[in-house]
C-alpha cells in the first residue's frame, strides 16, 4: 500500500517544460518544472527503487504524473537509483574525469509510453581507488558553474567528497559515515554507549570533543570506538553524550583523511540538509574549510534543470 502522497503547487503563470524526477533507493520525489526553472507543482513518496523491485516502476511514475497533472506529452527526466543496475532501467556509468555539463549526453531512453530518460551515474574507474556514484552527479550540476574549480562535499549515508577543475569531476571519494554510524550504534557493543534511535546525536559539546579526538588521531578510529564505552564504564562520560561523541569521532575521521586526500585550500561547497547538513557545516568550519553551504533538494532539482535544457532545448526557447 502506499502512504499518502504531498502534493503542492506554486503559483506560476508559465507552461510546464518538463517532470524533474528524484528516484532513491527508499523515497521519490517529482517536480512540474516550468522553462524558467520554476517549480510549479510537487509530488512525493516512499516508493523508492526498494518498492519498484516488486511493485513496478512505471506504475509509480504513471501515479505521480497524474499527481502532478502533468499531460501526456510532457517529457520526464529522471536522476538517482531508478538507472542502476537493480533499478527500472541501467544508465551506463560515465567514468572521470567527465564535464558535469555533458552529463545530459549519457542519458538514455526508457522503452515506455512517451520521452522518459534517465542520467548516468558517475564511475572512477581506478584499480587503485574504484567508487561510483549515481545521484550525486545531479546534484553537483545543479550548484556549480561550468568553470568552477573547487570541493564539494554531499553528507549522508555514503558521504561523498568530489574534485571539480573547470566544471569536470576529476576524481571523488566515498565513506561510509551515516551507515557506520547506524552499524555501530544498534549492532556492536557502542549499543549500549548511545541512547535508544540516537536521539542524543545532536551538535555541541560531546560533539566536538569527538571531532578534536579524530582530528588528533585519524588513524586510531578503531581505539578511540572502544574508549567511548571505557570512558562511560569509568564514569568520565555519560550515555546521554554517547551518540553525539559517536558522530563526532566518524566524522571527525572522514574529514581528516579528505583533507589529507584533497586538502583545505580548495573553495568547498557543501551540499546538506537538516541536522546533518548543520553538523558538517560546524565540523568542516572547526576543521579549517571555508564553506558555501547549498540546499540539497535545489541541487538535485537545479541539476535536472540545467540537463533537460540541454536535451529538450527548444521547450525552453
Amino acid at each position: 500500500m502506499f502512504r499518502e502522497q504531498d502534493v503542492t503547487a506554486a503559483h506560476s503563470s508559465d507552461t510546464p517544460a518538463f517532470v524533474a524526477v528524484d528516484w532513491g533507493t527508499s523515497s521519490f520525489r517529482a517536480w512540474l518544472m516550468a522553462s524558467d526553472g520554476v517549480q510549479l507543482a510537487e509530488t512525493r513518496g516512499s516508493e523508492g527503487m526498494l518498492h519498484c523491485a516488486t511493485a513496478g516502476f512505471g506504475p509509480v511514475l504513471h501515479d505521480h504524473l497524474e499527481k502532478l497533472g502533468a499531460a501526456a506529452d510532457l517529457p520526464v527526466l529522471i536522476c538517482g537509483m531508478a538507472g542502476a543496475r537493480q533499478g527500472w532501467v541501467e544508465a551506463p556509468y560515465l567514468h572521470t574525469p567527465t564535464r558535469l555539463d555533458a552529463l545530459h549526453a549519457g542519458a538514455i531512453r526508457v522503452d515506455t509510453d512517451g520521452d522518459v530518460r534517465i542520467l548516468p551515474g558517475l564511475a572512477q574507474a581506478r584499480a587503485d581507488r574504484p567508487d561510483v556514484m549515481r545521484g550525486e552527479e545531479t546534484q553537483l550540476l545543479g550548484v556549480t558553474e561550468p568553470e568552477f574549480s573547487g570541493l564539494v562535499c554531499i553528507p549522508g549515508t555514503h558521504s561523498k567528497w568530489i574534485r571539480i577543475e573547470a566544471g569536470a569531476v576529476i576524481e571523488f571519494a566515498t565513506y561510509m559515515t551515516g551507515e557506520l554510524f547506524a552499524v555501530l550504534s544498534q549492532h556492536s557493543i557502542l549499543m549500549h554507549a548511545v541512547m535508544p534511535d540516537g536521539e542524543d546525536a545532536a551538535d555541541g559539546v560531546a560533539f566536538h570533543a569527538g571531532l578534536a579526538t579524530a582530528q588528533a588521531a585519524p588513524t586510531a578510529l578503531s581505539s578511540t570506538l572502544f574508549r567511548l564505552r571505557a570512558a562511560q564504564l569509568l564514569g568520565f562520560e555519560q550515555r546521554a553524550d554517547g551518540a553525539a561523541r559517536l558522530s563526532g569521532l566518524l566524522i571527525g575521521t572522514e574529514i581528516a583523511d579528505a583533507r589529507a586526500r584533497f586538502g583545505a585550500d580548495y573553495p568547498l561547497r557543501l551540499i546538506g540538509a537538516g541536522r546533518l547538513g548543520h553538523l558538517y557545516r560546524d565540523a568542516l568550519i572547526a576543521s579549517g574549510f571555508t564553506v558555501n553551504e547549498c540546499d540539497a533538494e535545489q541541487a538535485s532539482r537545479g541539476g535536472l534543470v540545467k540537463a533537460a535544457r540541454q536535451i529538450w532545448g527548444a521547450r525552453f526557447s
